[in-house]
C-alpha cells in the first residue's frame, strides 16, 4: 500500500497539480477523515526518529574520563597480579560513581522531553473541505497546507498555489540568500534540489509571501529528515560553558601535575609501582569534580520545573544559567510594555475629517486568501469596522492578487476590481507609504503630495506623541495583468491615517522596578517611531538616557556603535539586521544580553543575543531559535525566570568552591605525605571511598537555599577567582590533614590501618561540615540556613564515614577501629578548623569581589 500511495522515485515537481492530486487520492477539499487515519497508521507521527539507545549512550557517557580509563586498566593489571579483591571493589566503587551521575543525567534529560512537550508548532491545513489548525505531528502524505511568512515548512511540499513566496534554503542548501517559489509544473530532468522552484522543503523558512502545497514526504522521509539523521548541528557555546571549559582546563592541569608528582614520589621511595599508580590515579579521581555535570544537571532540571510552573518553558537547559546572569534585556514595546492587543482608535485624512474609503480600503487590505492566522491590525479593524461598513459593500469589489508584506517595504498592498477597473491599495508605515506617494486626495480631488508633505509629516507626529500607532493608506488605478509586483507600488495617492491604541499593561512599572532591582538594564529596540516610544516609555515609567533611529545607526563604525548602544536606552525604526548589530556591540562590551521577540522580523536578533527568549504563541522559527519560551509575554514571568536562574548559578559555584577546595587540599595532603611516610598514606581504595561518600553528600547541593544578596545582580563564572579560592582554602585543610598525621603518629603510636583510618575519617569530617561555612557569604545558621537536604545528606554521609571502621567492611576496605579519645580530639580539630575557614572567608570575600 505504501508503494501505491507514495512513491519517492516520482519526479512530482514535472507533474500538474490536477495529475499530484489524483496520484496523492486526494483533492483541493483536502483529505477525508477515513483517509487520514489510514495514512497516519502507515507513516505515523510527522517527527524525526528519536535518537536510538539513548540511555545507553547516556551511560556510557559516565565513562568518558581519560583517568578513569586509566585506573580501570590498572585495576585490570591488579587482578592479573592476583590482587583480585582489591580490583572488585575499586571496580564497584567505579561503577556506583557513574551510575549515580547516569541516574541524575537521565532524569535531567528526561525533564526536558516533558517541557519540551509543552510547546506546540501548528499549521493550517484543509481537510474535510475546512481549513483547521492541527499539530505538524500530525500531517500526513496529501495533505493540503498553507504557508507564510514566519512559518517553518513542517513536510516536504509540492507547491500548488504561491504569492511572492520567497524561503531560506540555508538549513538544506548553505545559501544564505532567498530563493523565489513558484507552483508551475517543472522539467522533469531537474534534479537538483537548489532547482526545485516548486517545492517547499521541511525545515527551511517561509521569508516573505503565502502559499500552498500539498505534503509528498514526512519526517525522515523528508530531505532534512534524511540529513538529520547523520548530522546533528552544534549550538554554539553560552557564557557559562566557555566558564566551565575554562575551569575543566585549570583543573586538568592541575590534576596532571599533581599525579604524576605523587606517583613519582612513591615510586621513587620504594613503594610498589603498581600500589603507586593506583594511589596516584585514585588521587587524581578524587580531585576530579566528576559529579559537576550531575550538579549542574539536576540544579538546571530543577529550576526548569519550578520555571514552568511560572510560565517560564526552558527549551535548552544549559541557557538557564546564562538567563539568571543577563545584564541587559532587550524587547519590543508589542506585548512586554504595553497589552499588546490593539484596537482602532480612530481614522482620519490629512483634513482631520473622516474618510468611509480610508475604513473600507483598510478591509479590503486584510489577507483575504484565509492562508495564516489574522494579524492583530487586521482584527482591529474587522472589530472596528463592523458598525460602518456592510458586508455587501465589501463584495463588490473582489481580490485580484495580493503584495504580502515585507520587513524592508514594510507595507502590503491588495488589487482589488471594481466596476471593470482595477485599483492597487498599499497599507503600512507612515514613512514607507509616503515614499511610495507622489499625490494626495484632499478635498475630493487629487493634488501633488509636496505640497502637503510638511503637514502630514507634522500630523504624524502629533498623532504619534498622543501614543497612536499610525499606519497610513495608499492607492492608485492599474492595468489589468495576469500577475502583479512590488514594483507597482509607485506613485500613489496618500489617503490619510489609521489610529491604533494599544494600552500599556497595568503591572508593567513594578516589574520594570524588580528588573532594575536585580541589575538588569531593560533597552527597547523596535520598529516604531521615536515619538510613540517615548510616549510608551513615559508612561510606563522608563527613564530614557537617549534615542536613536535605524538610519543614525547604519553611519556608525563598530567603535561608535558601542559607545552608543551603551549611552541610549531606545533605538527606533529598525530593521531586523539592526537589531542583531545592537546586540552584538552589547555583547563586545562585555554584557550578557537577553532578547524577547515573537515575530519573524526578531530572528537575527535572537540569534544573536546570549539568551534568545519568545512566546508559545509565536511564529514557528522564532520559538525553535529560542531558549526560553514564555507562556505568557510578560515581564513578570521573565523577572521570576530570572532569580530562578541566578538560584541555580549560585548552587551551582558553591560545588565548584567546596569540591575544587576540598580535592585540592586532599591532593596536597597526598604529596606531603608520600614524602616523608614509608608506607602510602591511604589506600586506592579508600580514597575511592572518600570521593564516593563526599560526591554522595553533594547531590543535595542544587536543593540548597540561596541568600538574598546572591541575588541582587548577575555574575559570571570566575575562574580566576575559583583559582584563588582553591589556592587559599585548600592548604588549610592540608594543615590539618598533617596535623592529624602528627596525632595518629605520636599521640597514637598509629598502626598503618589505624593511620589511614583517622585520616579517612578526619578528611571526611573536615569536607562535610565545611560545606556549611563555604555555601554562604554570611555567617551560617545564624544569617544563612542552608536546606533540609543539605543537613540530612551531610549528617547522614557523616554517620556512614564513622561507622565504616566499627563495620564487617573495615578489614575489607583496610580500616581499623579507632580509639574514643580520637574523637574527642577530631571534635576540637573540626570545630577550631570551622573557626578558622569562617574568619578566612570573611576576608577573602572582602578582598575578592565576585
Amino acid at each position: 500500500m505504501r508503494g501505491e500511495l507514495l512513491n519517492n522515485e516520482e519526479t512530482w515537481w514535472s507533474f500538474p497539480a490536477e495529475e499530484i492530486f489524483s496520484k496523492l487520492k486526494t483533492s483541493k477539499e483536502g483529505l477525508i477523515e477515513t483517509e487520514i487515519k489510514s495514512r497516519y497508521d502507515i507513516y505515523g507521527k510527522n517527527v524525526l526518529p528519536r535518537e536510538k539507545y539513548k540511555s545507553l549512550k547516556l551511560l556510557l557517557r559516565q565513562f568518558k574520563s581519560p583517568l578513569l580509563w586509566i585506573l580501570l586498566v590498572a585495576v585490570a593489571v591488579s587482578a592479573a597480579l592476583g590482587e583480585v579483591l582489591n580490583a572488585v571493589i575499586i571496580l564497584v566503587m567505579i561503577l556506583l560513581s557513574s551510575l549515580l551521575s547516569f541516574y541524575d543525567e537521565y532524569t535531567s534529560s528526561r525533564l526536558v522531553e516533558n517541557l519540551s512537550k509543552q510547546i506546540h508548532y501548528e499549521t493550517t491545513v484543509i481537510r474535510n473541505g475546512k481549513k483547521k489548525e492541527i499539530d505538524i505531528s500530525d500531517l500526513v502524505p496529501g495533505d493540503l497546507v498553507y504557508i507564510s511568512g514566519g512559518n517553518r515548512i513542517p513536510a516536504d511540499l509540492r507547491l500548488i498555489h504561491t504569492n511572492n513566496l520567497e524561503i531560506n534554503e540555508s538549513v538544506l542548501t548553505g545559501e544564505s540568500l532567498t530563493v523565489h517559489k513558484q507552483s508551475n509544473q517543472i522539467s522533469k530532468s531537474i534534479t537538483r534540489l537548489q532547482s526545485l522552484s516548486n517545492y517547499g522543503f521541511a525545515g527551511t523558512i517561509v521569508v516573505s509571501g503565502e502559499g500552498m502545497g500539498i505534503v509528498i514526504t514526512t519526517g525522515k522521509n523528508t530531505e532534512f529528515g534524511k540529513i538529520a539523521q547523520k548530522t546533528v548541528e552544534e549550538r554554539p557555546q553560552t557564557g557559562f560553558q566557555k566558564g566551565i571549559s575554562s575551569f575543566s582546563k585549570l583543573l586538568a592541569k592541575t590534576i596532571i601535575i599533581l599525579t604524576v608528582l605523587i606517583f613519582l614520589i612513591n615510586a621513587v621511595l620504594k613503594h610498589s609501582v603498581l600500589d603507586s599508580l593506583l594511589f596516584a590515579l585514585a588521587i587524581a579521581i578524587g580531585l576530579t569534580p566528576e559529579l559537576l555535570p550531575a550538579v549542574i544537571n539536576v540544579s538546571l532540571s530543577k529550576g526548569a520545573h519550578a520555571m514552568s510552573k511560572k510560565g517560564v518553558i526552558v527549551k535548552r537547559l544549559i541557557a538557564i544559567e546564562d538567563f539568571g546572569n543577563i545584564d541587559i534585556l532587550c524587547t519590543d514595546k508589542t506585548g512586554t510594555l504595553t497589552e499588546g492587543n490593539l484596537s482602532l482608535s480612530d481614522y482620519q485624512n490629512i483634513e482631520g475629517k473622516k474618510d468611509k474609503n480610508l475604513l473600507m480600503y483598510s478591509n479590503l487590505c486584510i489577507n483575504q486568501t484565509k492562508n495564516k492566522k489574522i494579524e492583530p491590525i487586521d482584527k482591529a479593524i474587522i472589530s472596528y469596522s463592523k458598525k460602518y461598513i456592510k458586508e455587501s459593500e465589501i463584495s463588490k469589489f473582489k481580490i485580484i492578487d495580493e503584495l504580502p508584506f515585507d520587513y524592508e517595504r514594510k507595507r502590503m498592498s491588495v488589487i482589488v476590481r471594481k466596476d471593470n477597473k482595477n485599483i492597487l491599495i498599499s497599507r503600512g508605515s507612515v514613512l514607507k507609504i509616503l515614499d511610495a506617494s507622489s499625490k494626495v486626495l484632499i478635498k475630493g480631488k487629487v493634488s501633488p503630495l509636496s505640497k502637503y508633505k510638511n503637514i502630514i509629516d507634522i500630523q504624524y507626529k502629533e498623532l504619534s506623541a498622543k501614543g497612536y500607532r499610525v499606519i497610513a493608506v495608499a492607492y492608485k488605478d492599474v492595468s489589468k495583468k495576469i500577475e502583479y509586483d512590488t514594483n507597482e507600488e509607485s506613485s500613489l495617492i496618500f489617503l490619510g491615517f489609521l489610529l491604533f491604541s494599544d494600552p500599556p499593561k497595568k503591572n508593567v512599572k513594578s516589574a520594570i522596578d524588580r528588573l532594575s532591582l536585580l541589575g538588569i538594564e531593560l533597552k527597547i529596540l523596535t520598529g516604531d517611531n521615536e515619538l510613540i516610544t517615548e510616549h510608551v516609555a513615559d508612561q510606563v515609567g522608563i527613564k530614557l538616557k537617549g534615542i536613536v533611529i535605524g538610519d543614525e545607526i547604519e553611519k556608525l563604525n563598530d567603535t561608535q556603535l558601542q559607545k552608543v548602544v551603551e549611552n541610549n536606552t531606545a533605538f527606533c525604526r529598525l530593521t531586523p539586521l539592526q537589531k542583531a548589530k545592537i546586540i552584538k556591540a552589547l555583547k563586545q562590551n562585555g554584557h550578557e544580553v537577553g532578547y524577547m521577540g515573537d515575530g519573524i522580523n526578531d530572528v537575527p536578533a535572537l540569534h544573536e543575543a546570549d539568551v534568545g527568549i519568545s512566546v508559545n504563541d509565536a511564529v514557528d522559527i522564532t520559538k525553535e531559535d529560542s531558549d526560553i519560551i514564555l507562556t505568557k509575554k510578560s515581564l513578570d514571568s521573565l523577572t521570576q525566570g530570572v532569580i530562578e536562574g541566578r538560584k541555580i548559578f549560585s548552587n551551582t559555584m558553591k560545588y565548584i568552591f567546596i569540591s575544587s577546595s576540598s580535592n585540592f587540599g586532599n591532593m596536597v595532603s597526598a604529596a606531603g605525605a608520600s614524602i616523608f611516610l614509608p608506607f602510602l598514606p591511604m589506600l586506592p581504595i579508600q580514597i575511592l571511598l572518600v570521593n564516593l561518600l563526599y560526591d554522595t553528600s553533594q547531590l543535595s547541593i542544587p536543593t540548597d537555599y540561596v541568600d538574598e544578596d546572591e541575588l541582587k545582580k548577575p555574575k559570571k563564572l570566575n575562574v580566576d577567582g575559583i583559582k584563588k579560592y582553591m589556592m587559599i582554602f585548600g592548604p588549610i585543610s592540608s594543615v590539618y590533614d598533617i596535623l592529624t598525621y602528627f596525632i595518629m603518629i605520636v599521640l597514637f603510636g598509629a598502626s598503618i590501618a589505624l593511620f589511614r583510618t583517622g585520616w579517612f575519617i578526619e578528611s571526611m569530617i573536615t569536607q562535610l561540615f565545611v560545606v556549611f561555612i563555604i555555601r554562604t557569604k554570611k555567617i551560617p545558621f545564624y544569617k544563612s540556613k542552608p536546606s533540609l537536604w543539605v543537613v540530612l545528606s551531610i549528617l547522614l554521609v557523616a554517620i556512614i564515614v564513622i561507622a565504616i571502621p566499627f563495620s564487617p567492611l573495615a578489614g575489607l576496605l583496610g580500616f581499623e577501629s579507632p580509639p574514643l579519645l580520637f574523637f574527642v580530639v577530631l571534635i576540637l580539630m573540626v570545630i577550631t578548623y570551622l573557626i578558622i575557614v569562617e574568619f578566612v572567608k570573611g576576608w577573602f570575600f572582602r578582598k575578592y569581589e565576585f
